[in-house]
């Protein structure tokens, strides 16, 4: 078991924050002497505190800049959330 306090600010990585859980893309916007403030990328865009010894069952990977680059333009494409009617 891994612990946020490993991660480090400003990298985006894979997560799998319980067992049997997605995989969960985030990024560490920033952190104190004791929490790290983690922003998750699902539906939404959502942000939370976690203690730095909060548990993360598995770090797939940190993404690196061209993957970061890559997944932000499918992200922030319209494309990616709206489909054209077919008529």
């Amino acid at each position: 078991m891994f612990s946020y306090g490993l991660l480090e600010i400003g990298c985006y990585y894979l997560v799998q924050e319980k067992k049997d859980s997605p995989l969960t893309l985030i990024k560490v916007a920033t952190e104190s002497d004791h929490c790290m403030y983690i922003l998750r990328y699902e539906d939404t865009l959502a942000s939370e505190w976690k203690k730095k010894t909060d548990g993360i069952i598995d770090i797939v990977e940190c993404l690196t800049d061209d993957a970061v680059r890559a997944w932000e333009k499918q992200y922030n494409s319209e494309d990616a959330y709206y489909e054209e009617d077919e008529e």
